[in-house]
């Protein structure tokens, strides 16, 4: 049985400045930097109070056939990598935190059906989505 996502790769430029990124600006806890092999590095980070989830920063490499790799490096580079989701407690807030830490944003905190919405960006180019939720339903989108 399934009991719960434990790990996302989240493609980055560089593993040491992406690793100060997620723990510098945005407060992740590092959990694993280890060179396995000239090739591969395993780096991960999480939230303090979410162990159970942890982001891989991966160079755009292998197992990526070159050819995918280079498409990835292409996308980090225009900015336009998805990377993931974020909430919080009050999206006005962190994301004026976030900013005066130099985080980049695409979107300044707007209302949604569902809540209220930012996006930033990492200093690889992943879109991260900081989101203040509330209960919606699918009326709340007609």
């Amino acid at each position: 049985m399934i009991t719960n996502v434990s790990l996302v790769t989240v493609y980055v430029n560089d593993i040491d400045e992406a690793k100060a990124f997620y723990t510098e600006k945005l407060g992740f806890v590092l959990k694993d930097d280890i060179t396995l092999s000239e090739d591969f590095r395993w780096c991960t980070v999480h939230q303090a109070d979410h162990p159970e989830l942890e982001l891989a920063l991966m160079l755009p490499g292998p197992p990526l056939d070159e050819e995918t790799a280079d498409a990835v490096r292409r996308s980090l580079a225009k900015g336009m990598w998805h990377g993931f989701g974020i909430n919080t407690d009050d999206c006005h807030k962190t994301f004026a935190e976030l900013v005066a830490k130099g985080v980049e944003y695409i979107q300044e905190p707007s209302d949604r059906p569902y809540g209220v919405e930012a996006v930033l960006r990492d200093n690889s180019g992943n879109w991260l989505v900081l989101v203040e939720q509330k209960p919606y339903s699918a009326a709340d989108f007609a």
